[in-house]
């Protein structure tokens, strides 16, 4: 890999492992319908004029129902979940909880016929289930349980949506389908933001939670993304959602205090080593699209 392409890279990885701390920070002060809708509509208003003035608008016309799903799979329903568990989890274990998806994405191309599971693989996935459990009988209390499901509830949403793109968007425009999504979602929640709209003013900190979220770890991130699969090609790429769960508990653990318990040292280590195992491809098969390595890559 080049210099550029290790900087584009370490760039991703930091980038995409921040958005779980500014959850965290945001949802004390801000519904978690609300920070969706302005997590969106900040990032859309930024990225579907780009996406417009590329021509990446248009060709969606055909294919709108495969979007609005994806959407809602990848984007609407997920992401007030995130923010709805942050509430009550850390958000180290918030990020280690979404490290799962590769095991769910193993699952169901099993499941559909996409891809069979030898040996290893299906080793990869008691290794990870193991790192789960670990995570959850470590560091979940029992009044936890029901934010652990609506992480479950996201991380089936992030395994569902590339499913969609592979089957239905694979000629799509990447940054038309994402533009696209940010943009209906914004559309979803603006009556929901309006009613629960903050009596005061946020503080300082929540609004630059926000604003992180959305320029930086949304619209600039798939700037960068597309960038890093144009210098290392889609299959390298997702190499990067290896790196986001360990940004995000160290951050946590730095920056807002949280523990580093023996529950998230082991579940890391086993649900990052279930991941690579459930994951691994026995011989070369043929370029992922980038639409949906962004999808698979773009937790959080």
């Amino acid at each position: 890999m080049s210099r550029r392409g290790w900087l584009l890279f370490v760039t991703m990885g930091v980038i995409w492992g921040v958005p779980y701390l500014l959850i965290k920070v945001a949802v004390d002060e801000l519904t978690p319908a609300t920070l969706v809708f302005a997590r969106t509509a900040l990032a859309g208003l930024l990225l579907v004029p780009l996406a417009a003035a590329r021509g990446q608008l248009r060709p969606l016309l055909p294919v709108w129902r495969p979007v609005l799903a994806y959407t809602l799979v990848e984007v609407t329903v997920p992401w007030v979940f995130l923010n709805t568990a942050e509430q009550r989890l850390s958000s180290s274990l918030a990020g280690l909880l979404i490290a799962g998806v590769p095991l769910v994405g193993a699952v169901l191309a099993a499941v559909t016929g996409t891809e069979r599971l030898g040996p290893l693989r299906i080793v990869g996935l008691f290794v990870g289930l193991a790192g789960v459990a670990a995570l959850v009988g470590f560091d979940v209390r029992g009044g936890d349980l029901w934010a652990v499901a609506q992480i479950a509830i996201v991380v089936v949403g992030y395994a569902v949506g590339p499913y969609i793109l592979n089957r239905h968007l694979s000629g799509a425009p990447g940054l038309g389908v994402i533009a696209a999504s940010l943009g209906v979602t914004a559309l979803i929640y603006l009556p929901v933001a309006v009613v629960q709209a903050p009596r005061v003013m946020p503080s300082a900190t929540a609004v630059g939670a926000v604003v992180g979220l959305a320029l930086i770890c949304t619209a600039l991130a798939f700037v960068v993304f597309f960038a890093l699969i144009a210098e290392v090609g889609p299959v390298r790429a997702t190499v990067v959602t290896y790196v986001n769960p360990a940004v995000a508990v160290a951050l946590g653990v730095l920056l807002l205090g949280e523990p580093l318990t023996a529950g998230i040292l082991l579940g890391f280590a086993l649900v990052l080593a279930g991941s690579v195992l459930a994951t691994r491809r026995g011989r070369p098969e043929p370029a992922v699209a980038p639409v949906a390595v962004e999808a698979e890559c773009a937790t959080g």
